[in-house]
């Protein structure tokens, strides 16, 4: 089977004709604000140019963008990481599901994948994932997933006409071992 997929999904790069799929998300205001933040609209063909760049972009600093799939072939999210810090051992990412296909399992299949690559493959030791207080989706599937409330930046996230704190959460190597009961390389 291919590293990158399981039952349920497959990561895969993006494709031009990915441009009309995020740019589809892009409409998705509350994705957006849980993400970041609400952005100006931006038009198809800029999202289409987007998309045909990042088919030729190598990984750089250890860091990616990938589609996922349901067992259909269906986009139906992202996954991207960053802030990869190979000195260190330590990176971040950020993701999100459309939501006519949020819990289904796609996001926490994704991320098991992305940290069984850094842990296993990439000699990454600990991951670190940023949200704002009011994401109980993201807040849930993160504890359910075994990472661990490390913080909070008080208002620190302006969205929806309100300050919000910014929530920390993060797992090492050894915390996604005992869970997952993978052994190291």
């Amino acid at each position: 089977m291919n590293y990158w997929q399981t039952e349920l999904i497959r990561l895969r790069g993006i494709e031009p004709e990915d441009g009309d799929v995020f740019w589809r998300w892009n409409q998705d205001s509350e994705m957006a604000r849980n993400l970041e933040f609400v952005w100006p609209p931006v038009s198809l063909a800029q999202v289409r140019a987007w998309a045909a760049e990042e088919t030729k972009r190598k990984m750089e600093n250890d860091a990616f963008r990938l589609v996922i799939e349901n067992p259909g072939g269906t986009p139906v999210g992202f996954i991207h990481t960053h802030n990869c810090h190979p000195r260190n051992g330590v990176f971040k990412y950020g993701l999100g599901v459309e939501s006519s296909h949020r819990r289904k399992g796609y996001a926490a299949a994704a991320v098991l994948l992305v940290l069984r690559y850094y842990f296993q493959e990439m000699r990454y030791q600990k991951v670190t994932v940023q949200m704002h207080s009011e994401n109980g989706s993201s807040r849930a599937l993160h504890e359910r997933l075994g990472f661990v409330r490390e913080g909070a930046v008080r208002r620190a996230i302006f969205t929806g006409g309100r300050y919000l704190d910014e929530l920390y959460y993060g797992m090492t190597v050894e915390e996604w071992q005992q869970r997952y009961g993978e052994a190291d390389g």
